[in-house]
């Protein structure tokens, strides 16, 4: 089952300030689709002042309807923001890490820290079904619409880039756990082969899927109301001691995790 994002918040930034001021819903794919997609999620707003909302995503890659068309995102190397105006909406299909490689058709680094319109990949559809989403009178009608345009260019055969993702989310579920060598180690094969698999299914390399996802344990820690122990922390996470997790955490949020703690707690509950 898909978490709510009350439950799970990763790579949003700040959430509580965000669903102050959108709603964000998520939606689970068919069982077909599930082999590639992690998820929909739809966001509405309505907005007397402009907000931006920032973002570490996921190492995934998200196909995003809006009012505007259709869009594909590669993996984002580092936070991304997003102004939010007046009223509006945006609804994607999170893949699955790897999951978008069978639809590419090539290397996924080809496509890190750009976006391309879905016309690209499928052409007339790619249009009809941002039409069909922006027409659909219900969120689950939009999300199935969504869908029927994803399922006819999944492959039916097993893709290389599924082991890969099953990889990354071992890691995912346990980042402590895990190391370069170990994830490597895991697949059975040199670590510089797993950096040459990383780069042509995920986008970017295992180290840094592995950083993104300690970081999100970082920031989840403390959204769900703790004041971590910071040296226990950091040697958990495989740090070498406190200070490198506060520099590593500060060089892609903006601020060190005292200070992320700090705000949170004196921003008031809603």
């Amino acid at each position: 089952m898909v978490p709510d994002v009350t439950e799970d918040a990763r790579g949003i930034i700040a959430p509580e300030a965000g669903r102050a001021r959108f709603d964000l819903r998520r939606y689970e794919p068919s069982p077909r689709v599930a082999r590639f997609v992690d998820r929909y999620w739809l966001a509405r707003w309505n907005l007397g002042e402009p907000y931006v909302q920032r973002v570490f995503s996921h190492p995934v890659v998200n196909v995003v309807v809006t009012p505007d068309g259709a869009a594909v995102h590669g993996v984002a190397t580092g936070v991304t923001s997003r102004r939010l105006v007046g009223a509006g909406w945006a609804l994607g299909a999170m893949f699955r890490p790897a999951g978008f490689r069978p639809l590419l058709g090539r290397p996924m680094s080809r496509v890190r820290d750009a976006a391309f319109p879905l016309t690209e990949l499928c052409g007339p559809p790619g249009s009809e079904t941002a039409d069909a989403v922006a027409g659909e009178a219900s969120p689950e009608g939009s999300v199935a619409a969504l869908e029927e345009l994803l399922d006819a260019y999944l492959p039916a055969s097993h893709h290389p880039a599924e082991d890969t993702a099953a990889l990354v989310e071992r890691a995912a579920a346990d980042p402590a756990a895990f190391r370069v060598e170990t994830l490597a180690a895991r697949a059975g094969v040199s670590v510089r082969q797993l950096q040459r698999r990383f780069a042509d299914h995920v986008g970017v390399g295992p180290k840094a899927v592995l950083r993104r996802y300690r970081l999100y344990e970082v920031a989840e820690r403390v959204r769900r109301g703790g004041r971590p122990d910071w040296p226990a922390l950091a040697s958990e996470l495989g740090y070498s001691d406190q200070s490198h997790l506060t520099r590593d955490f500060t060089a892609v949020v903006g601020v060190s995790p005292q200070r992320y703690t700090a705000s949170r707690a004196a921003r008031p509950a809603g």
